[in-house]
């Protein structure tokens, strides 16, 4: 059963996470062994040609959501730091057109430590980028050369300096629990990486996904060395511990920010605000008034770009999400939050309150703590969050 005046809250239910903007550029100088993301290794990519098409499908999605105002756009990829300057300036341009900005609008573009790459650094800031998130992945050079990286330690150190004297706020990732690592590396690796943040870190635990290069020597017992489920679990609280104990709390399950320094466009999609999604491959949440749709984008790069011109949209799909379905989206992805998920809101997308019963069963477990109306994982429960979520989504 529906809660009284459901349909009304979820066609604004969006307005609590935000409205954003995700850009795909879906190329590569190299595929990393690790990455199963939509990226393609090309000799060249006709520029204007692909800042067109982004801006068309900017502008079919202006028309369907108007009235709008974008508070973040992220550029991801693939390696949007391969785009040239223009090609972010006619996208923003688009953007601004389309919905306009809210006054303190975050713009955050990813970008690969390279020489090439970094020489664009400025240029990206005078079309309008306002945060840079690098993808480091290591601060150890055999490391470096083990995740297929293009770039050594002293060159990501010299992309930094450039990222720093450009931008106001830069984040740079780090990949841990690799193989061979031991506590005290990764202890001293983090120090570094702590002396040089700005105001954001990503720290990912290294994932084997299957269908990638990693995932194929891992089927053919070929990947040796990487940690166990054990020594993963406490290089992850271990990282909590020194990151608050430096005042870069885990705000996210591998995001650490100093206060106030989060990625908004991030957390569009943990808050389950809208956004649209544009380029190859791209998955969007839009509402619209017959309701809150998901859609996605044709994934090859040619035949993305040949829909967009030839018929308008690059759209592959664009289905209508039930509420009990945006109920558990909104419980998998704010349980991610040390902020937590907002029962109230919950229930109102779920039609019912999450069972208390379980609930409280997690909580005698020390899983889970309820606060202000909020649930959240616990220190202990996050390391388990997926069987948190199991239990809640039962």
């Amino acid at each position: 059963m529906m809660l009284p005046g459901a349909d009304s809250f979820v066609a604004e239910d969006w307005r609590a996470g935000g409205f954003g903007l995700y850009v795909h550029w879906p190329f590569c100088q190299a595929k990393c062994p690790y990455c199963d993301f939509n990226s393609h290794v090309v000799p060249a990519v006709d520029q204007t040609r692909w800042a067109a098409a982004l801006s068309s499908e900017i502008a079919r999605l202006g028309a369907e959501l108007p009235g709008r105002h974008l508070g973040s756009i992220f550029f991801g990829g693939g390696t949007p730091s391969l785009m040239l300057p223009e090609t972010v300036d006619a996208v923003l341009r688009a953007a601004r057109a389309a919905w306009g900005f809210v006054n303190d609008i975050e713009i955050t573009l990813e970008a690969n430590p390279t020489s090439v790459e970094r020489t664009r650094f400025q240029g990206f800031a005078d079309a309008g980028v306002n945060r840079l998130s690098m993808g480091i992945q290591a601060l150890n050079d055999a490391d470096l050369r083990r995740l297929g990286r293009m770039h050594s330690v002293a060159e990501a150190c010299a992309a930094f300096d450039v990222a720093r004297s450009c931008f106001g706020r830069v984040s740079f990732d780090l990949i841990y629990a690799r193989q061979g690592q031991t506590r005290d590396a990764w202890r001293a690796e983090l120090g570094q990486a702590l002396s040089m943040a700005v105001d954001h870190l990503s720290l990912y635990q290294l994932t084997i996904e299957p269908g990638t290069a990693f995932g194929a020597r891992a089927a053919a017992g070929k990947l040796r060395d990487l940690p166990d489920d054990d020594l993963a679990a406490d290089l992850y609280l271990e990282t909590q511990d020194i990151c608050e104990a430096a005042g870069m709390a885990g705000y996210e399950t591998s995001n650490h920010a100093r206060p106030g320094s989060e990625s908004r466009h991030n957390l569009v999609y943990w808050r389950q605000g809208d956004w649209a999604a544009v380029g190859p491959g791209a998955h969007g949440r839009i509402t619209l008034p017959q309701g809150r749709f998901a859609t996605e984008a044709h994934r090859a790069p040619g035949a993305w770009l040949h829909a967009v011109e030839t018929r308008g949209t690059g759209e592959s799909l664009r289905e209508l999400v039930p509420m009990d379905e945006q109920a558990t989206e909104y419980l998998l992805m704010s349980l991610r939050l040390s902020e937590g998920l907002d029962l109230a809101r919950h229930a109102r997308l779920a039609g019912a309150p999450l069972d208390p019963a379980t609930i409280g069963r997690l909580s005698d477990l020390g899983m889970v703590s309820t606060q202000g109306g909020r649930l959240r994982a616990t220190r202990d429960g996050r390391p388990l969050l997926n069987a948190i979520l199991r239990e809640l989504a039962t």
